[in-house]
C-alpha cells in the first residue's frame, strides 16, 4: 500500500458485511432461482440411485419411467458412454489410476446412491416420478464397510520406527474414531447447463472453485476450455464439500450439448446426503511417551481413513492429519502412518478442516488422557510441551514450516478468560456432592495449515470513470465476507468509498484465472493480490495526475480522505479519481491493473479453546454451557467477519463433537440419510460463545494474514469431546468416541472400557513392502 496515504486506516475496523442485505431480503439468487431461468424454461433432472452398496450391474430398466407424461429422456450409464460418449474420469483429485469413475454406473455400482440412471423431464415432479419407476438387475457382492478391509488408495509412512517404550517413563495410548459426518450446506449440490448457439457451454454451479471446474468439466466433455464458462451466483454453504468437478456435472453438461437445451438438477436433501462427498471418517491408533517431568518423548500413530468409493481428495487427507499430527508440540521423535482405502460408501471429500481437525483431535485426546495419568493439570501439561516463540519458524518432522506462533500466549488467555481455576473448583464441589449434572472442562490447543495447496491467487483493479471501481478476483464467496474485505483493502489505498466498489468473482469469462476458495486461503493470497493491483492502479494514476497538474510524479501525493491527487504541499489544487479514469478512457485504455501474487509458504493460524459442559450422569446428556476461544489468524482485517467465521466454525464443531454421525448397517444401506434420523445442532443446541482474537503477523504475505474459516473447528472439537470425558472422567471413564450421544456417555458411565485396540493388519502389509 502507498507510504504516502495521510489519514487513519479502515483496515481492522468493525466494518458491516455488505454482501447480507441482498441476501437478507431474497435479491440474490442461486442455481435453483436464478432470474431467466423459469421452472417451464429448463428440462429438470433426477439421478436414480442405486439401491444396493455393491454389486454387478446387469439391465437398467426404464421403459416405465420413459412413459411418464412429460419425460424426455432417460439415459443410463451405457447411454451416457456409448451414445454420448463420455468415459470414466476422475474428480476433484486424481488418486492413482484405477478409481477414475462413470458418471453413471455402467457395470457395477459401488455404494448406495451410485447413479444408475438420469430421468430429464420438463418438470421437476415428472422427473422425480419417473425416477422411482427405474430398476435394475443387480447382482449383489458383500459390502466393504471396515476401511481396514479396502482397497490400498494412498499411502504415507513414516521411515524410521521408534521404540516408545525404551525412551519414556510412561506410553499413553488410545483408539480414536473421527466419524463420517455429512456438509449439511444450507444449499445441497446444484447445476444448470446451458449449451449457447456458438457451440460454447455455461455451466451454473453450487461450486466453490470455478476455474478448477471449468478445466476439469472441459476435459471431461472433450471440449476446450476456452468454450467452457462456469458461473456460481449465491453459494448456499461448501465447506470443501462443493469443490472441484462432481461427476453430476458432467453428465447433466452432456445432457444438456446432446439435448441442446438448458437442464437444471438440484437434488433433494436425503439425495443430497448420498451424493455429496462425505467428510472426516478416521479411525487413529495414537500412542505418546512421556517422561517424569511430563515433556513429550516422541509420538508414534497409525491413521486409517475410509475414502469410500471411488477415492479422491478424500483418501488423501490421511496425509493432512500425518502431516499436522504433532499439532503445537515439541515432539523429538515422531513416526506416523497413514493409510487411506476404497470402501462401499459414499465416496469422502473435503469438510472444513480436511485432515487438520483429525490431527489437533488426535493429539489432544492423548494430551488430556496423559493428564490423567500422569496427574498433571491438561493446561499445565500441554504448557510444559508447546512450543516456544522463539521457535519459529519451525519445521516439523513432515517437512511443514510453521511460520509464526505464540502458542503459550492463547493457552495462557484463553484460561484467564475462562476463569478457569474457578471452573476446576466448581467441578470439585459438584464431585464432592455426587450431583447428578457434573460439570466437565475441555482444553483443546491447536496449530493448521491455511493456503497450503496452489501459492498463487489472481485480482485486477479497475477504476471507471464515474469514480467508482471494480474488484475482479480468483476467489469464489460463499459465506466469508469478500466483497466487504476486498473493498476494504481498495478502499483504505484509494479512498474511493467501499459502498462505490463493486465485487466481481465466479464468472470464468469475466476473471481469466483463479484458485477458488478453500483452505482457508483467500484473504492471505486474494487479498495480497488486490493489494498488489491497486498499488499498481495507484501508480498509473499518479502518472496522468502528475500530467494534469504538470508535475514530477514523485511530487504527487494521494490523499484518501477526499480520494484525489495533489502536489505535495498543495492540497487545494488536486484531481479525483473519476477524472484520472476520463482521461484514461480518453486515450483509449482503462485505468485499472492485475496482480498475481506467490506466497512464498503457508500460513499456520492457532490458538486455544476451553469448552465447559453440563452431564446428566444418569441419562448421559451432555449440555455445551460455555464455549471460549481464542484464535489467532495473524492480522486481522475486520473483526466483524473474523467473529463470524469463529461462530461459524465452531457450530461445526458442537455438531461433531455432541451430535453428527454418519452410520451404515451392515449391508452398506445409510441409516442416517436425512434430518430426521441425523442430528445437526440448530441455534437452540448452542450457548452463546466467547470469541476472542490475537494477531501474530503471518511474515508470508503483506497484510500478515492467516486463515480463519476453519481454526475454530479445528480447535473447538476436541475441546467439546474433552469436556464431556473430563465430566465424567473421575468415574472411570477415559476416552468416548464422538459424537457424545447420552447413549454413549451413558454407557461409558455404565461400563468404562480401555481405550486402546490393536492395530490391524493394513499396516503391517504397507510399512512392509
Amino acid at each position: 500500500m502507498p507510504d504516502d496515504a495521510i489519514h487513519g486506516s479502515i483496515l481492522g475496523t468493525r466494518v458491516t458485511r455488505r454482501e447480507d442485505p441482498a441476501l437478507l431480503i431474497g435479491d440474490a439468487h442461486y442455481t435453483a432461482d436464478l432470474p431467466g431461468y423459469a421452472v417451464d424454461a429448463v428440462l429438470h433432472a433426477v439421478f436414480v440411485p442405486s439401491p444396493l452398496a455393491n454389486g454387478r450391474l446387469g439391465e437398467v430398466h426404464i421403459d416405465d419411467a420413459a412413459a411418464v407424461p412429460g419425460v424426455v429422456q432417460v439415459i443410463t450409464g451405457r447411454d451416457l458412454l456409448d451414445n454420448i460418449g463420455i468415459a470414466a474420469h476422475h474428480g476433484f483429485v486424481k488418486i492413482g489410476d484405477s478409481f477414475a469413475r462413470h458418471p453413471i454406473a455402467v457395470d457395477r455400482v459401488s455404494y448406495v446412491g451410485d447413479p444408475i440412471a438420469l430421468v430429464i423431464a420438463d418438470h421437476p415432479a415428472a422427473a422425480a416420478d419417473a425416477a422411482q419407476l427405474v430398476w435394475a438387475d443387480i447382482d449383489p457382492e458383500p459390502a466393504v464397510l471396515n476401511p481396514a478391509d479396502g482397497t490400498v488408495a494412498f499411502v504415507e509412512v513414516s521411515d524410521a520406527p521408534i521404540n516408545l517404550e525404551e525412551m519414556s517413563t510412561i506410553v499413553v495410548r488410545g483408539t480414536y474414531v473421527n466419524q463420517r459426518v455429512v456438509v449439511a450446506s444450507m444449499e445441497p449440490d446444484a447445476c444448470l447447463a446451458e449449451p449457447t448457439s456458438d457451440g460454447r457451454l455455461t455451466l451454473w454451479a453450487s461450486n466453490q472453485m470455478p476455474h478448477l471446474l471449468r478445466s476439469q468439466l472441459a476435459a471431461a466433455l472433450g471440449m476446450e476450455e476456452a468454450d467452457v464458462r462456469v458461473r456460481t451466483p449465491q453459494v448456499g454453504g461448501g465447506f470443501g464439500g462443493k469443490a472441484g468437478l462432481h461427476h453430476e456435472f458432467t453428465a447433466i453438461a452432456a445432457v444438456a450439448r446432446h439435448l441442446n437445451r438448458p437442464v437444471l438438477w438440484v437434488p433433494t436433501r436425503s439425495a443430497d446426503m448420498l451424493g455429496m462427498p462425505h467428510g472426516r471418517d478416521q479411525i487413529q491408533w495414537a500412542e505418546a511417551g512421556f517422561n517424569d517431568d511430563g515433556q513429550l518423548t516422541g509420538l508414534r500413530c497409525h491413521v486409517l481413513g475410509d475414502a469410500g468409493a471411488y477415492p479422491t481428495i478424500g483418501a488423501a487427507l490421511v496425509g493432512g492429519t500425518r502431516r499436522m499430527a504433532a499439532g503445537n508440540y515439541r515432539v523429538p521423535n515422531f513416526q506416523v502412518h497413514a493409510v487411506s482405502t476404497a470402501t462401499n460408501t459414499t465416496p469422502v471429500g473435503a469438510y472444513r478442516g480436511a485432515g487438520r481437525p483429525e490431527a489437533t483431535a488426535m493429539i489432544e485426546r492423548l494430551m488430556d488422557q496423559a493428564a490423567r495419568e500422569l496427574g498433571i493439570d491438561p493446561i499445565e501439561l500441554r504448557r510444559r510441551n508447546l512450543l516456544p516463540d522463539d521457535a519459529f519458524p519451525h519445521r516439523t518432522h513432515t517437512g511443514v514450516t510453521y511460520d509464526s506462533g505464540r502458542y503459550t500466549h492463547v493457552l495462557d488467555t484463553v484460561a484467564a478468560l475462562a476463569d478457569y481455576d474457578a471452573l476446576r473448583h466448581e467441578q470439585q464441589r459438584r464431585r464432592d456432592g455426587g450431583d447428578r449434572l457434573q460439570l466437565g472442562i475441555g482444553v483443546a490447543c491447536y496449530v493448521e495449515i491455511t493456503a497450503g495447496g496452489g501459492p498463487e491467487e489472481y485480482a485486477a483493479v479497475t477504476v471507471h470513470g464515474d469514480g467508482s471501481a471494480t474488484v475482479a478476483v480468483g476467489t469464489a464467496a460463499h459465506g466469508q465476507g469478500h466483497a466487504t474485505s476486498y473493498a476494504m483493502l481498495v478502499a483504505n489505498a484509494t479512498g474511493i468509498p467501499i459502498d462505490r466498489i463493486t465485487h466481481v468473482d465466479g464468472d470464468t469469462d469475466l476473471v481469466p484465472r483463479g484458485g477458488g476458495t478453500g483452505g482457508s486461503r483467500s484473504l492471505q493470497l486474494a487479498g495480497s493480490a488486490v493489494v498488489g493491483a491497486t498499488d499498481a492502479v495507484i501508480e498509473r494514476a499518479r502518472e496522468i495526475a502528475a500530467r494534469h497538474l504538470e508535475a514530477d510524479p514523485a511530487d504527487i501525493v494521494l490523499d484518501t480522505a477526499g480520494g484525489s491527487f495533489h502536489v505535495a504541499g498543495v492540497p487545494a489544487n488536486g484531481v479525483e479519481w473519476a477524472a484520472l479514469a476520463q482521461t484514461a478512457e480518453s486515450d483509449g485504455a482503462t485505468l485499472n491493473a492485475d496482480h498475481v501474487f506467490v506466497q512464498p509458504g503457508a500460513t499456520f493460524p492457532f490458538g486455544a479453546h476451553v469448552a465447559v459442559v453440563e452431564v446428566d450422569t444418569e441419562t448421559g446428556k451432555a449440555t455445551l454451557i460455555r464455549h471460549i476461544a481464542v484464535d489467532d489468524c495473524g492480522t486481522v482485517l475486520n473483526p466483524i467477519i473474523v467473529e463470524g467465521q469463529q461462530h461459524g466454525g465452531l457450530a461445526s464443531a458442537v455438531g461433531q463433537a455432541l451430535y453428527e454421525e454418519m452410520r451404515y448397517d451392515p449391508d452398506g444401506n445409510p441409516i442416517t440419510s436425512n434430518f430426521a434420523d441425523y442430528a445437526v445442532p440448530s441455534a437452540a443446541e448452542m450457548p452463546s460463545f466467547e470469541v476472542h482474537s490475537t494477531e501474530t503477523p503471518s511474515p508470508n504475505n503483506p497484510l500478515g494474514a492467516k486463515g480463519i474459516g476453519e481454526a475454530a473447528t479445528i480447535g473447538g472439537t476436541p475441546a467439546i469431546q474433552n469436556a464431556v470425558i473430563d465430566a465424567v472422567s473421575h468415574l472411570g471413564v477415559r476416552h468416548i468416541d464422538m459424537p457424545c450421544t447420552p447413549e454413549r456417555v451413558w454407557r461409558a458411565i455404565t461400563d468404562p472400557t480401555d481405550p486402546w485396540r490393536p492395530v490391524p493388519p493394513v499396516f503391517a502389509s504397507i510399512t512392509n513392502r
